[in-house]
């Protein structure tokens, strides 16, 4: 099986921590699937990452052709640049998002993914639903937990 998939992903948060929320478009022959999901108390990298891996966890099939794009340079330059598996064999040492990032991993390897960036609110018209979902999600009615979001330790130390 070699079918192209075509994923867009957004996370949004309102406070940087705060609210936040993740949109999700998967595109696929004549078949589109929309996901969001919304959190009380995250980052916005937590919420691009999550995109991303709720993205690719949703595939009902291995070994697809994925063109996942984003407009996290976060994400995008971890993958591309190869930071991420330098970060790996370093087990994550001092590296904020260990959790979601061996998530990403598991799901990204179980599949041939191209991250590809765009550049935010330029209006493409994906990325721009994928916001829409993101930001509706964060302000939800019933945000759930980021179990895996930790608060900084200096910023516990001054409340």
């Amino acid at each position: 099986m070699n079918q192209e998939v075509t994923i867009y992903t957004d996370g949004a948060c309102s406070g940087n921590p705060g609210p936040g929320g993740y949109g999700v478009v998967m595109l696929s022959g004549r078949h589109r699937k929309e996901l969001s999901e919304g959190f009380r108390l995250t980052t916005n990298n937590r919420m691009e990452l999550l995109a991303a891996i709720r993205g690719l966890q949703a595939l009902r099939h291995e070994g697809l052709t994925v063109k996942l794009y984003t407009d996290s340079q976060y994400l995008v330059n971890a993958v591309n640049k190869g930071w991420l598996f330098n970060w790996e064999q370093k087990r994550f040492a001092k590296k904020k998002n260990q959790d979601l990032w061996l998530s990403f991993l598991d799901v990204y390897r179980k599949h041939r993914v191209t991250l590809i960036w765009v550049k935010g609110h330029n209006n493409n018209p994906e990325n721009e639903r994928c916001d829409l979902l993101a930001v509706a999600a964060s302000k939800g009615p019933d945000l759930k937990e980021d179990e895996g979001y930790k608060v900084d330790s200096e910023a516990e130390e001054l409340i």
